[in-house]
C-alpha cells in the first residue's frame, strides 16, 4: 500500500512540474499512455496543437502503472493502455465514463538484439533461446504485471521455452526499459513491440513471435469520469478518426 501511494505522489508531483506553467485554460486534456506509445501520442498531441487547440499534456509509463495510479486518484482525463486487462481493471472501478472505451491499436510482438551483435536464431517452438543468451538475460517488461511482459512470457510458454530462461529474465518498469537494456548492449536480447524496435536504430529484429502465441495486441482508449477538461472528448475522437489513426499506422501500429 505504501509503495502504491508513493507512486501516485510520484505521478502528482511529476504532473503538477509539466502543468506549473500552465492554467486549465491553455493546457490540454492530460493523457496517461502506455510507454510504447510515445512517439505515435507526441505526433498526434502534436497535430491537434496545429489545429489551434492547446496542447493534450502527456505522461507515459507501464499500463500497470498508470493504471494503479488513476485507482489512486491521479488527475487525469484520458487512459491509454497497452492491453485490455488494465483497462478492464480500471472500468472494474468505475472510472471509466460510459460508452467512451474504444479499442484505438494494434502492435506485434519481436525478439530484438543490439544492432551491432548478430545473432543466429529463429523464433519457433523450442528454439534454443538459452543457449542464445549464454550468461546474458532477456529483457522484458515485468511479465507478472506489464503487458507486453504479459505477452511476452505467453508467447515463450506457447513456444515451449519459457522454463529455460523465466531465470535468465531483466525484469523491467516498462516495455521502454527493456529496449533500452538491449540498446546499451547490456542484454543480448529482449522482448518488446515491433513500434519500439522500429523506434531505435540500435536495435535489430530477430523475427517476430506468431500470432497465436499470444492473446492479440490491442490498445483501448477511454475518457476517465474525474475528466473536467473541455477538450477531452474532442482530442478522443481525433485520435479515433481517419486523421488520427493515420498517425499511428505511419509509426507503425495496426488496426485493433
Amino acid at each position: 500500500m505504501m509503495t502504491l501511494l508513493f507512486r501516485a505522489l510520484a505521478l502528482f508531483a511529476l504532473l503538477g512540474s509539466s502543468m506549473a506553467h500552465a492554467t486549465p485554460g491553455d493546457r490540454g486534456p492530460l493523457l496517461l499512455a502506455a510507454a510504447s506509445m510515445q512517439e505515435a501520442m507526441n505526433a498526434a498531441a502534436d497535430a491537434w496543437a496545429a489545429h489551434g487547440h492547446p496542447r493534450p499534456v502527456l505522461s507515459f509509463a507501464g499500463s500497470s502503472a498508470l493504471a494503479r495510479q488513476i485507482k489512486a486518484g491521479a488527475p487525469a482525463d484520458l487512459f491509454l493502455s497497452a492491453d485490455e486487462e488494465w483497462m478492464d481493471d480500471v472500468e472494474r472501478a468505475g472510472l471509466v465514463a460510459r460508452g467512451t472505451r474504444v479499442n484505438l491499436a494494434g502492435n506485434r510482438l519481436v525478439l530484438i538484439r543490439p544492432a551491432s551483435k548478430p545473432v543466429s536464431l529463429r523464433i519457433g517452438r523450442a528454439m534454443p533461446i538459452a543457449r542464445a543468451l549464454g550468461d546474458g538475460r532477456l529483457a522484458m517488461a515485468d511479465p507478472d504485471s506489464v503487458p507486453a511482459g504479459k505477452y511476452g512470457k505467453a508467447a515463450l510458454t506457447a513456444l515451449g521455452v519459457w522454463p529455460s530462461v523465466e531465470s535468465k529474465v531483466a525484469r523491467t518498469d516498462n516495455v521502454r526499459a527493456a529496449l533500452a537494456l538491449v540498446e546499451r548492449g547490456a542484454a543480448p536480447l529482449g522482448i518488446v513491440y515491433a513500434t519500439d524496435a522500429r523506434a531505435n536504430k540500435s536495435v535489430a529484429v530477430i523475427g517476430a513471435f506468431p500470432v497465436g502465441s499470444h492473446a492479440p495486441i490491442r490498445y483501448p482508449v477511454a475518457r476517465l469520469t474525474a475528466s473536467r477538461h473541455k477538450d477531452t472528448e474532442a482530442f478522443r475522437r481525433f485520435l479515433l478518426s481517419s486523421a488520427g489513426r493515420a498517425i499511428l499506422t505511419r509509426y507503425g501500429f495496426s488496426a485493433p
